[in-house]
């Protein structure tokens, strides 16, 4: 299986100094959905920007679709779909209207654009509302029409930053099934990023969890699961605060019990990993009763995507809901191009 997207050593260092990506390599495989899994902050958009042209990279070496990112921009624009973090919808123009404009500015038109724009209307189950303003759309909708917008050209390769962000539960299962199709039955490539552990859960056949614009860890779900080893117990304790004299008291208690193997800190709590974690819940409830300290929860889970992120990098993921103003379109290489 050829790649479509390699990146080796990448770095990005902006003007103020701030190094968003620090080195990272990674490959996407022709047909996979390939994600990223991090917290705001971690150089996800960053690194995004670089692949589909609207952002110099410091240094690194990035093919796309075997083009030379550096010689082949133009091609590669061509080639690839686009779907940024802020929905890119005219609410002036109809849902047909603005995949019209998107057709338009890849030089498609008549009825080749005609077929094509139909056919994903019909997609992502907008056909009802295609000759409606898009001003009257809800978030949902909005957002796909704006991945069907990203297809009218038939990319061979789709980029998505965090093509979910801001929508509710309904919304998002909607957009999962829309691409899981897209995957699967146009065989398109998926590079897509995320700061919900549901969606990489679900979507991913294999990811890379990156923080701090480097990459911690990498596999497919299961196997990133499977590294963990052990069941988690979650532990929340009264008056537990960071660094304070409880939490240490806490973690005294539990270093006193055998079989547990790791015991993670977090703001609201402690996670301990274990093999037949079931049979230690008694024993720990025990314990802190003997040592005066008093559990306000206690919870047992097999091993999350926000267990492996925990292991590598210290903390939990928190996802940020971000609602961004709206915007009128201004084509897909027309913001941010530097």
């Amino acid at each position: 299986m050829s790649d479509v997207l390699s990146v080796q050593d990448l770095v990005v260092v902006y003007s103020d100094g701030t190094k968003a990506v620090n080195g990272i390599d990674f490959a996407v495989n022709e047909g996979e959905v390939f994600g990223f899994l991090g917290p705001n902050g971690a150089g996800k958009s960053t690194t995004i920007k670089v692949l589909t042209t609207l952002l110099r990279r410091t240094s690194g070496k990035v093919s796309v679709l075997g083009m030379d990112l550096d010689k082949n921009q133009k091609e590669i624009r061509t080639q690839i779909g686009v779907e940024a973090q802020e929905t890119v919808v005219d609410g002036d123009l109809t849902g047909r209207e603005n995949m019209i404009l998107q057709g338009n500015l890849h030089q498609m038109k008549g009825k080749e654009l005609d077929d094509r724009v139909d056919e994903l209307l019909r997609l992502v189950e907008l056909s009802d509302v295609a000759n409606k303003r898009a001003a009257f759309y809800s978030g949902g909708m909005k957002k796909r029409l704006d991945l069907a917008s990203s297809l009218v050209h038939r990319p061979k390769l789709l980029f998505l930053d965090e093509p979910t962000t801001g929508l509710d539960p309904q919304s998002r299962a909607t957009i999962w099934k829309h691409l899981s199709k897209l995957n699967k039955e146009e065989g398109i490539s998926i590079f897509l990023t995320t700061q919900y552990l549901e969606e990489a859960d679900k979507l991913c056949g294999r990811l890379s969890i990156i923080d701090h614009g480097q990459i911690v860890t990498s596999g497919t779900p299961s196997e990133l699961k499977a590294d963990i080893g052990a069941d988690a117990i979650a532990l929340s304790v009264e008056g537990f605060e960071g660094a304070n004299g409880k939490s240490e008291k806490a973690k005294q208690v539990l270093e006193g019990i055998p079989g547990i193997a790791n015991i993670m800190s977090s703001d609201d709590g402690l996670t301990v990993y274990a093999k037949n974690a079931s049979t230690l819940v008694p024993e720990i409830v025990r314990a802190f009763d003997a040592s005066g300290l008093k559990l306000s929860s206690i919870s047992l889970s097999r091993p999350s995507l926000d267990d492996v992120f925990m292991k590598h990098t210290g903390h939990r993921i928190r996802a940020e809901e971000l609602v961004k103003p709206p915007s009128r379109m201004m084509g897909r290489w027309g913001r941010g191009r530097r």
